[in-house]
């Protein structure tokens, strides 16, 4: 008789194959890849491919990070359980609630309506109380909720933005893909004495970041 495996089941097998065997090594970001539902967070029928490794659409033209580059992005970020963070593209609300799963508080930013009440809604489903959603335009960050340890950017900008470089608090990190409308490079930016410093860790592919200080429509 064949193997049933539950949802469960393929979520473990992701974070061993996935993200363990290419060097993630955070625990932190392990255990949240361990216990959110990925699944929960992709409309069918392309839930069924939840686990594996590619991005799928969500609709509305936008689609869910491969599940590698979630575990890499969080990992770099470095979180911390008493930070603070930013997420700008909030999309179903897959990252935010892994970074909820970690960090203190989450706030997300997503300029769709729709997808915005997506997110709450897969959020709300799953009991994540430390994830706010807020609609409007991510370029400009969330001053409301500054300065933040953490800024996560999950769509491809043409150069940081800075308002999220200016809400960074003092040892914070950024991580964003910055490049051009196909293909981009993923940066971080760390806030130490005043300074920015920037590293370089690899090649990207995110759809564009839409806003006063990203790609216009």
């Amino acid at each position: 008789m064949m193997a049933q495996y539950t949802r469960a089941d393929e979520r473990f097998r992701m974070v061993e194959r996935q993200i363990e065997a290419r060097g993630i090594r955070d625990p932190r970001v392990l255990m949240a890849l361990r216990e959110i539902p990925r699944h929960h967070f992709i409309p069918p029928p392309y839930d069924r491919g939840a686990y594996d490794d590619c991005p799928l659409p969500i609709g509305n033209g936008q689609t869910i990070s491969q599940p590698y580059i979630v575990a890499l992005m969080t990992e770099l970020l470095r979180p911390e359980p008493g930070h603070n963070v930013l997420e700008i593209g909030g999309g179903s609300g897959y990252q935010a609630a892994v970074l909820g799963a970690i960090v203190r508080h989450v706030t997300t930013v997503e300029r769709i309506p729709s997808v915005a009440d997506l997110a709450k809604r897969n959020l709300a489903a799953l009991h994540i109380c430390n994830v706010e959603v807020i609609v409007g335009d991510g370029t400009l960050g969330y001053p409301d909720s500054a300065p933040f340890d953490g800024v996560l950017i999950t769509a491809a900008t043409p150069e940081v933005p800075k308002p999220l470089i200016g809400q960074l608090a003092e040892g914070g990190r950024l991580v964003a893909p910055v490049g051009g409308r196909e293909i981009q490079e993923l940066v971080v930016l760390e806030n130490r004495n005043g300074r920015v410093t920037e590293s370089f860790h690899g090649g990207v592919r995110f759809v564009p970041l839409i806003g006063e200080h990203g790609w216009e429509n």
